[in-house]
């Protein structure tokens, strides 16, 4: 007897079968079809019946629960009851489960059919439902996140059309790293295995707004993605976490333009999320009871703290939903503008302590933002209110919220509007070189602020100069012009100014601009004179420079030889071909400054290694384009804007950013080329970005190799550009190095070649880092005559 094809599969002819073939043999073929056949239909049912086996078996658990039966029992009722509804055992047990989990799958379910009331749409609800089910039971069954994302690309995800499915574990610095992909490439998943944090992708848009990113075409958008060339079309990244914190981003991908989704499909893909949550590490311990290890390390960082602290802890409602924060501790320069001591404050909950951080903008939504996502939020003036006797009262603040495990550190710096003014006056005043000062009349009190010490190069602790006396610390000549101004101020009784050359203790002439007011009491009559004095030595001789050889390049070529002269000085003035080497808390740094043989070639390069008010280490080169002294000076202004900039404390690409506007808006169309880094004693980390340049170079264990290449177009060439920011780790004994391309450039050979030979002379051994310096310009190749810059660092 043979056996027939099970029914609804229709039978398979692997094998063609001639008409005239042998009886014997058409059996025979006919016999291996049929099995074939057979055995296919059996493997499809019992994969159906595996998927579905852990759902049935859940329905009958919930049935022996409710109904009090046994598991035979149970399954004999689950039988009789799908038979009754026309519906197989799988969907049954589907909606039995829905009706008991009353979750989001369950809510998909009943919007799909309140949607429409013919039998096809309840079909297809049940259909949804099983999927969805299934591939939770495939997640909850799976031992690691790949194995979810397999589910949920088979069970859920590919009935929608969709081919690819990422998984991001969020971390507690809002970066993201890739725990589980399906229907992306190794090589693809590879290059995307971590998303540092201010990386502008999809799955960062919904971690960092905390909703739902609909994308309907990718390609279009220019939004860089896993897999944006191979999977072009539409994405959706949904956040997904409990407690009131994300702890996963869900990322599907089409092939084509995705249409807009009925809200059936969009809350199918949520419910998938917060399937997701659940495959990661999501911490044992629930939210509202921090681990006592962590909060005990917080506290002793929030005593070291300069500023008032406070510690938060997340309080979740019945529901599991983040409802409040509650004060865990205060450290003790925490003082509460109600009044109230710290043992009151400490252990009440954040919005009952204060009511008006609820307000929209506040203070609450910034902790809940930060509790949320991790990334951290600084403001250097933010309004805090609170009531005091029923008035509410606002104070400006420096504000800081960053998470650390399930806590929250809140971190604030009270001051005024008129401390706020000074502080911006007095980085005013050091970064003009500006420096200040009052005499009073009736008392003759004179006040120097420590800026207008430096000018004068005198110590804090002698006494100040007088008006009166200030022709005795003049050049002779200017006699007349400071003898004019002090009687327009000290007789004439109205404001004025004057330019003289200051003679100072140590030798050194500066020209100094003072400017003056009288100030008048209440009766009228001058009380004091109030000014201020600035350096202008370098406005001063720039000026000079650059009018001197304004004046020579207009007849003869004689002159156009003065003013590339002039240039060269310029240049070797700001920048001597070499300096002595600089120590910097634990950084050796070292300058070569190479200028091009032709006076005409005088370029545009330049160095810098400053430690800034920060305590980091601001180290540069740069290439302006060009020769002349229109090359210098634009090295100027760039060289001296990254410097004044840098105090801000912005980072490496944000000061690149800056310096792109300098350059295309402050100079005479500038352009150039920059590498620039920041390095931190503390840490020994190195942040640095470029603009059109070169890499730096590190020198590790006598090997020479160039940083990892990162995005920055050329400064100047366009008004608004981005950057951005790479990190080394420096080890004791590593060498970086900095450079322009007069190094390395030749007519006669690519640039890659050159490179090569760059690498390997910088790993040539050498005693210290001078020598080093010395034996790269020595074997430099570059046969281009144009300036060379080299900063070399070593760690010790």
């Amino acid at each position: 007897m043979h056996s027939s094809p099970p029914v609804g599969l229709p039978p398979l002819s692997p094998f063609p079968v001639s008409a005239a073939a042998d009886p014997e043999t058409e059996t025979n073929v006919g016999r291996l079809a049929a099995t074939i056949e057979r055995l296919r239909g059996e493997v499809l049912q019992a994969q159906s019946a595996a998927e579905g086996r852990a759902l049935v078996e859940l329905a009958k658990g919930v049935l022996i629960e409710r109904l009090r039966c046994s598991v035979t029992s149970a399954a004999q009722q689950l039988a009789s009851l799908a038979e009754q509804a026309g519906m197989t055992q799988l969907e049954l047990a589907a909606d039995i489960i829905n009706q008991a989990a009353q979750d989001r799958i369950s809510e998909v379910a009943r919007a799909f059919l309140a949607s429409a009331h013919s039998d096809e749409p309840a079909r297809e609800a049940a259909d949804i439902a099983v999927r969805l089910r299934s591939a939770e039971s495939g997640v909850l069954q799976a031992t690691d996140a790949q194995a979810v994302v397999d589910s949920l690309l088979e069970h859920a995800l590919t009935p929608l059309g969709a081919t690819a499915v990422a998984v991001w574990e969020a971390g507690a610095d809002a970066s993201l790293t890739l725990a589980g992909y399906a229907g992306f490439t190794a090589e693809e998943a590879k290059r995307w295995r971590y998303v540092p944090p201010g990386v502008e992708t999809p799955a960062r848009r919904a971690l960092v707004r905390r909703e739902s990113i609909w994308l309907p075409d990718l390609s279009a958008l220019g939004l860089p993605s896993i897999g944006r060339r191979e999977t072009p079309g539409g994405r959706v990244t949904v956040p997904a976490g409990t407690g009131g914190r994300i702890f996963a981003v869900l990322e599907v991908g089409w092939p084509d333009p995705l249409p807009p989704q009925p809200p059936q499909i969009r809350k199918q893909i949520e419910a998938l999320a917060e399937l997701c949550a659940y495959s990661l590490d999501v911490p044992d311990e629930p939210a509202s009871a921090p681990e006592p290890e962590a909060l005990s390390e917080l506290i002793d960082l929030a005593g070291t703290l300069p500023d008032a602290a406070l510690i938060l802890s997340p309080c979740l409602d019945g529901d599991g939903r983040l409802g409040d924060f509650r004060i865990q501790h205060a450290n003790a320069r925490f003082v509460d503008p109600t009044g109230r001591p710290r043992n009151m404050v400490v252990g009440a909950l954040l919005l009952e302590a204060y009511p008006l951080a609820a307000e929209d903008g506040g203070l609450w939504e910034k902790i809940e933002r930060v509790h949320a996502t991790g990334e951290p939020f600084r403001a250097d003036k933010m309004t805090l209110t609170a009531m005091v006797d029923q008035v509410s009262l606002s104070s400006v603040a420096d504000v800081s919220i960053t998470r650390h495990r399930g806590n929250v550190l809140l971190i604030w710096r009270l001051q005024d509007e008129a401390a706020q003014l000074a502080n911006l006056l007095q980085h005013a005043q050091r970064l003009g070189r500006i420096g200040g000062f009052e005499e009073n009349l009736t008392t003759g009190q004179i006040i120097w602020n420590s800026q207008l010490y430096a000018l004068y190069g005198m110590g804090e602790g002698e006494p100040p100069i007088p008006l009166d006396r200030l022709a005795g610390h003049s050049h002779p000549d200017d006699a007349a012009a400071i003898g004019h101004f002090l009687r327009t101020v000290l007789h004439h009784r109205r404001p004025a100014s004057a330019a003289f050359r200051l003679r100072r203790p140590d030798g050194i002439a500066r020209h100094i601009r003072v400017v003056a007011e009288p100030v008048f009491d209440a009766d009228g009559k001058p009380s004091a004179i109030r000014g201020a004095y600035q350096d202008i030595s370098a406005q001063h001789w720039t000026e000079v420079a650059l009018a001197a050889t304004r004046d020579q390049l207009a007849h003869t070529e004689q002159q156009a030889a003065e003013r590339n002269r002039l240039a060269l000085q310029l240049q070797q003035a700001i920048m001597p071909p070499s300096r002595e080497p600089m120590e910097a808390f634990d950084l050796q740094i070292a300058v070569r400054y190479r200028p091009a043989e032709q006076e005409h070639l005088v370029g545009g390069d330049w160095y810098d290694a400053v430690v800034l008010p920060s305590k980091q280490i601001l180290l540069s080169v740069g290439d302006v384009a060009g020769h002349g002294i229109d090359g210098a000076t634009g090295m100027v202004v760039l060289r001296n804007a990254s410097r004044g900039l840098a105090a801000t404390g912005a980072g490496p690409a944000q000061l690149m950013a800056w310096l792109n506007l300098v350059a295309h808006h402050l100079t005479d169309q500038v352009t150039a080329t920059a590498v620039l880094g920041l390095y931190d004693p503390q840490t020994r980390i190195l942040r640095w970005a470029r603009a059109g340049h070169l890499p730096p170079v590190l020198v590790r264990n006598g090997r020479a190799a160039e940083l990892d290449l990162i995005g920055g177009t050329l400064l100047g060439a366009v008004s608004d550009s981005s950057y951005e920011e790479g990190q080394v780790q420096l080890a004791s004994d590593d060498i970086l190095l900095m450079y322009t391309d007069g190094l390395i450039e030749r007519r006669d050979r690519t640039l890659q070649h050159s490179l090569e030979q760059l690498l390997s002379t910088a790993g040539h051994p050498a005693s210290d880092l001078e020598r080093l310096l010395d034996h790269l310009l020595l074997h430099s190749n570059s046969d281009t005559d144009d300036d060379t810059c080299l900063v070399g660092i070593q760690l010790r």
